[in-house]
């Protein structure tokens, strides 16, 4: 078990995710979540709270993670109603409520998508990890005072403070080995900036072998949100 996988499993056990558009949180929240039930990690859920995106949403990979153990929480008709009713479900706060569950939380792009986080915030005030997925390929976080811009945002309308940083640099299935080294290294920088540590560096499997062993945890990342958008046949 990596350093990182053993924080997500062990340690404060509500995982909020969060990050600039298209920096690919939603992939990482259901790849986390599916690297977690195969650790047999018990009274495991998923949270859907992107009211914002419609294209790429956990609630979409619901019977493959319940099918693996992860109980899903999105919207009163877990996402069978056919439309786009941007409503939560109250339900989402039992996981939050019962100490005997690990949680993750996926919410929205940018401080915006971030706000929903606000509606659960009593339960957020301790246990709670808060990350942040970077994505240096992205233009709203290419440079570091863009990155750093998008962090603080979220903090600022969260009232909660980032305790890490997962760098998710890539260019889909283009992404090289070089790639995830440069991801890693910006991250790293923004980590020196902010005294927030940088967690891993998410890649694809057949890229783990060329990145391991480069000094950082590696998190093997799936592809489970591609073809419900950008490679769906219509």
């Amino acid at each position: 078990m990596t350093d990182f996988l053993s924080l997500m499993s062990q340690g404060p056990r509500k995982i909020a995710v969060t990050g600039h558009f298209g920096c690919g949180k939603t992939e990482f929240a259901v790849s986390l979540a599916m690297e977690l039930a195969k650790m047999n990690i018990p009274n495991l859920a998923l949270a859907d709270l992107d009211l914002e995106n419609p294209y790429f949403r956990s609630r979409e990979r619901m019977e493959e993670l319940e099918n693996a153990g992860v109980k899903v929480y999105s919207d009163p008709f877990r996402g069978k109603n056919g439309s786009e009713l941007q409503t939560l479900d109250p339900a989402i706060r039992t996981p939050l409520e019962d100490n005997s569950c690990r949680v993750i939380l996926d919410a929205g792009g940018d401080f915006t998508g971030a706000m929903i986080l606000n509606q659960y915030s009593k339960f957020l005030k301790e246990d709670t990890q808060l990350l942040y997925v970077l994505n240096k390929n992205r233009p709203g976080t290419a440079d570091l005072e863009s990155a750093l811009f998008q962090l603080r945002s979220i903090e600022d309308t969260t009232s909660l403070s980032v305790s890490g940083i997962i760098s998710n640099t890539h260019l889909i299935r283009y992404t090289t080995e070089e790639d995830v080294i440069e991801g890693w290294e910006f991250a790293q920088e923004l980590s020196a900036m902010t005294g927030i540590p940088a967690l891993c560096a998410c890649c694809m499997e057949h890229l783990v072998p060329l990145v391991s062993g480069k000094g950082f945890d590696v998190f093997p990342i799936g592809m489970y949100m591609r073809d419900t958008y950008l490679d769906k046949q219509v």
